[in-house]
């Protein structure tokens, strides 16, 4: 059986820079924090992304969480 040990975390903010006049569409900008502690739960990665959010420019668009794990045979 494998096992999957994960060895990054990463919070990503989406953040939208207006719309695209010929698409119609947001334009995306990402904001990225890197060693996010792997036992983090939702609800405190939901709570520092809105308060960095409200310290950004552009408004928030949407919070994704960012895993890496290896794979292993165990």
């Amino acid at each position: 059986m494998a096992v999957a040990d994960m060895t990054k975390s990463t919070l990503q903010l989406v953040l939208t820079d207006g719309i695209d006049s010929d698409s119609g569409l947001p334009i995306i900008k990402y904001k990225s924090f890197n060693n996010v502690k792997p036992d983090a739960t939702a609800d405190q990665l939901y709570a520092i992304a809105t308060a960095v959010a409200e310290l950004q420019e552009r408004p928030l668009y949407e919070i994704n969480r960012r895993d890496t794990s290896d794979i292993r045979e165990g």
